[in-house]
């Protein structure tokens, strides 16, 4: 049995839910969401929450439950509220500007690296050394965050890249025979 999968999914007010079989449909004041799920789970709504439950007893069903559930909560958070992460830019040169829809980041290679924002995301740039992308679904938020870090990874030895805020970056003594 899912501890997860059992909690009903509350549905607040402002926010629209429509499920056709196993696809389900979210619309709120930041956007749109909309995905498909596993038939061995049965989904329905009663009232002003959704519950979800599954078909059939084999493992493989309780472990689609959980996250069944999980998911259509981030949908119905993220429709809500919206998700969000924040990046941080260490070192020297490294800046963020916008451009329009899209973003500019000076990395330290001989060209600006542009990043497009996919549809669904928004990127806000507080200040240079600040990276603040936003949007509905918190995969999507996620996986456009991680792009982002790709381009400049932090590195052990300075500290020097793109990190998520807050993040640990654990450092490295260097050469031995660096201070004579």
């Amino acid at each position: 049995m899912s501890r997860i999968g059992k909690l009903p999914v509350v549905v607040p007010e402002g926010v629209e839910v429509k499920i056709d079989g196993t696809t389900v449909n979210v619309k709120g004041k930041v956007g749109e969401l909309t995905r498909s799920f596993q038939d061995c789970i049965e989904i329905k709504q009663e009232g002003a929450e959704i519950i979800c439950s599954p078909k059939d007893e084999e493992p493989q069903t309780n472990a689609y439950w959980g996250l069944t559930r999980t998911l259509i909560h981030n949908m119905v958070e993220g429709c809500e509220h919206g998700f969000s992460k924040n990046l941080e830019l260490v070192g020297v040169g490294y800046r963020a500007a916008m451009k329009g829809s899209d973003m500019e980041l000076s990395l330290g290679y001989s060209h600006p690296v542009i990043i497009h924002a996919p549809e669904g995301i928004t990127f806000e740039v507080p200040d240079p050394a600040k990276i603040v992308v936003k949007g509905a679904s918190k995969e999507q938020v996620g996986q456009v965050a991680a792009d982002i870090r790709k381009w400049r990874k932090p590195e052990p030895y300075k500290g020097k890249g793109i990190r998520y805020e807050g993040e640990f970056v654990r450092r490295k003594a260097g050469k031995a025979g660096k201070d004579k």
